[in-house]
């Protein structure tokens, strides 16, 4: 083992240990097919969401974790279910009529209400794939329709069919009284009406490779397990894709655990070993509750990116996989800080420690090298002091805080600040609420005020934090928390803020100072 390897283990990141389950799977021997293969699904029903992101990435982040352990080459599948049935009409597509008549069709043979591709299901592929490209994911797109109409499912169907009883007796326990008499592992699609049908099987042939079924209108008809002319059940059906395609690895929300295991016992009766992954927690609203697509509740990707980063998305999706977090709009400004914070410590970290760098995980290797004298939490307070929405006037302040400085020697905090100024708009400003300081808090600013009055203009941030405690030490708060909150509602119009030094380094001592003189009057700032 290479000495990086032995620091990545050593490093105890959880994407080393998920990339060792796969080292210990492959000591006797490597992959008969050459190469370790890591699987994503999607159900093509609905377009990509966060979810979608978040296992991929996720994957990826285990992809090359395995790769610094192991020289066995890799590959990713993203895999689109898109010969499942159309079960509902989704709610935000236009020309719903063509897809009510579609109702049970495979999704790549329903109309595409959008008119720019052949099937729905192709549509939303083309999504996923634009999705996929947009973030640089190395991948190779599967579809279902595809596999099973050529043929590269067949050997694995008829494995199924020659142990039905096997795979059917691992599935029925788990079902319901009235759901075990019409469960059948395979779902023929209907010769007459193209549906693919939940029906029960009359017969099944190991031998011929076909079963035996009651069509719509009650004709019976036989089909053979190949050929695209049958689809199997879920649990049965992602068993089966592990088996076709040698899957290695693939991870799965905590709500697909049962799942997995009925899966994984059918991948055993098929002959096979299951792939290595871990169940992640769920993301949840700003309610605590589970987010779903069809109630719409919590954050879309879309919104992320429209107030922050790729990298900080991919942050919040490395950190605490395994635990539930609230995925809502006012987590994506800590988000943003801790991903440049732990951009900025790379260089200076031992080798282990590298490997426990979310930033180092994100970018499959060291992150780049970013100069962000300003926090985005600052800029935040920045924006609302300055009462601004022009980048020009932001750059103006950052200009005398950091000498030169501008769009074209820092892109990165242009762009930050076109980020932070939509997050200002549509979340700060509009639950703001100043408030008057009480005769203390007065006495503590017209003290604050005389202090800074007596530093130097360019006054380094720790100077300036340095007086701003003794100001609130001389009115003799019960605790200094109550100063910096009072600062904090009063200037700021909310009960939280930055550090107080680098906010009046950064917006100037002599515009602070005009703030407090106000505050310091009785008035209240808006």
């Amino acid at each position: 083992m290479t000495p990086d390897a032995e620091a990545a283990l050593a490093s105890k990141a959880w994407p080393f240990q998920e990339a060792e389950k796969l080292v210990k799977r492959f000591e006797t021997a490597p992959p008969e097919k050459g190469y370790a293969l890591f699987e994503t699904g999607y159900g093509p029903s609905g377009l990509p969401h966060l979810g979608t992101f978040g296992e991929v990435v996720r994957t990826t982040m285990v992809r090359h974790a395995f790769s610094v352990l192991s020289d066995i080459p890799t590959k990713l599948i993203c895999f689109s279910d898109d010969m499942d049935g159309l079960r509902k009409v989704p709610d935000n597509v236009p020309n719903k009529e063509l897809l009510t008549d579609a109702l049970g069709k495979p999704l790549t043979q329903v109309p595409d209400p959008f008119g720019t591709h052949g099937s729905f299901g192709e549509h939303n592929n083309a999504r996923l794939k634009a999705f996929l490209d947009q973030f640089g994911f190395d991948y190779d797109f599967y579809s279902a329709t595809e596999c099973y109409a050529s043929g590269r499912f067949d050997a694995t169907l008829l494995k199924i069919l020659g142990c039905y009883d096997k795979v059917i007796n691992v599935i029925l326990p788990t079902l319901g009284e009235e759901r075990r008499q019409t469960y059948a592992p395979f779902l023929p699609v209907s010769p007459q009406t193209g549906r693919v049908l939940q029906v029960p099987l009359i017969a099944h042939d190991a031998e011929a490779g076909t079963i035996s079924f009651a069509d719509e209108d009650g004709t019976e008809t036989t089909l053979p397990v190949t050929g695209g002319q049958v689809k199997c059940q879920w649990k049965v059906d992602w068993a089966m894709r592990w088996d076709a395609l040698d899957v290695d690895y693939e991870m799965a929300g905590k709500d697909l655990i049962e799942s997995i295991k009925l899966s994984s016992i059918i991948r055993r009766i098929l002959g096979g070993q299951p792939p290595e992954g871990f169940a992640y927690e769920l993301f949840l609203d700003e309610k605590g509750e589970k987010i779903s697509k069809s109630k719409g509740n919590g954050l879309t990707i879309e919104e992320w990116l429209a107030y922050a980063s790729p990298e900080s998305l991919s942050l919040y999706n490395y950190q605490a996989p395994r635990k539930a977090k609230r995925l809502y709009f006012d987590v994506i400004p800590k988000a943003v800080d801790e991903y440049y914070q732990f951009a900025a410590a790379y260089d200076g970290q031992e080798p282990e420690k590298r490997f426990t760098n979310p930033a180092y995980h994100i970018h499959s290797g060291p992150p780049p090298a970013h100069d962000l004298p300003v926090s985005f939490s600052l800029l935040l307070n920045l924006v609302g002091a300055a009462h601004t929405d022009d980048k020009a006037v932001l750059w103006g302040f950052v200009s005398g805080y950091v000498a030169e400085a501008g769009p074209d020697t820092h892109p990165e905090l242009d762009r930050l600040m076109g980020y932070a100024l939509k997050y200002y708009e549509d979340f700060v400003a509009p639950n703001k609420r100043y408030r008057a300081a009480d005769a203390r808090e007065r006495a503590a600013m017209a003290d604050l005020v005389a202090r800074l009055k007596a530093l130097p203009a360019n006054a380094e941030p720790e100077a300036i934090q340095y007086e701003v405690y003794e100001a609130g030490k001389g009115q003799e708060f019960e605790s200094l928390r109550d100063w910096f909150k009072a600062l904090y509602e009063c200037l700021f119009g909310q009960p939280q803020g930055p550090r107080m030094g680098s906010f009046i380094a950064l917006y100037g001592i002599d515009a602070t100072i005009r703030l407090l003189e106000k505050a310091a009057a009785g008035e209240v700032l808006s």
